[in-house]
């Protein structure tokens, strides 16, 4: 099943670039195109299911299983001090794209003031080149194959 107006959709199917860093025969992984942090990532099922009601319970659980996978990558490579895994349910909740889609956003103490924790989408002014895109996702990739 696919929606051929969703961009995830059309992420999936290799019509629009990424910076694909994960694999398998149920998800791909990207890093986000407007990440909140480096490394910031997206674990996008391939067949599309708006959302998490829509998603069958044996995927739900392997999205966890990939995201934990993510996370370990981005400490690996990227040294995070931490991690939000998000997922948002419905255009009110804050979902954007209506594909299920699990993000994966590393946190750095080195950015942030000392003492201040994260809201889930707050403060970054991160916006990376295409170099760093690449950078990072090379790293990351790296990082999945140890």
């Amino acid at each position: 099943m696919s929606n051929q107006d969703c961009i995830f959709c059309k992420i999936v199917k290799g019509e629009i670039p990424s910076y694909k860093i994960y694999e398998d025969s149920d998800f791909v992984a990207i890093l986000d195109a407007f990440p909140a942090y480096k490394g910031h990532s997206l674990i996008i099922p391939k067949e599309h299911y708006q959302d998490i009601f829509d998603l069958p319970e044996s995927l739900a659980g392997k999205a966890m299983i990939v995201g934990k996978k993510i996370a370990a990558a981005l400490e690996n490579s990227l040294n995070a001090d931490g991690y939000n895994f998000v997922q948002n349910n419905r255009e009110f909740s804050g979902q954007v794209v209506m594909h299920y889609h699990l993000h994966v956003i590393p946190r750095y103490k080195a950015m942030s003031p000392e003492g201040v924790k994260y809201a889930v989408h707050g403060g970054s002014r991160y916006k990376p080149t295409e170099e760093e895109f690449e950078k990072v996702s090379a790293m990351i990739k790296k990082a999945l194959k140890k």
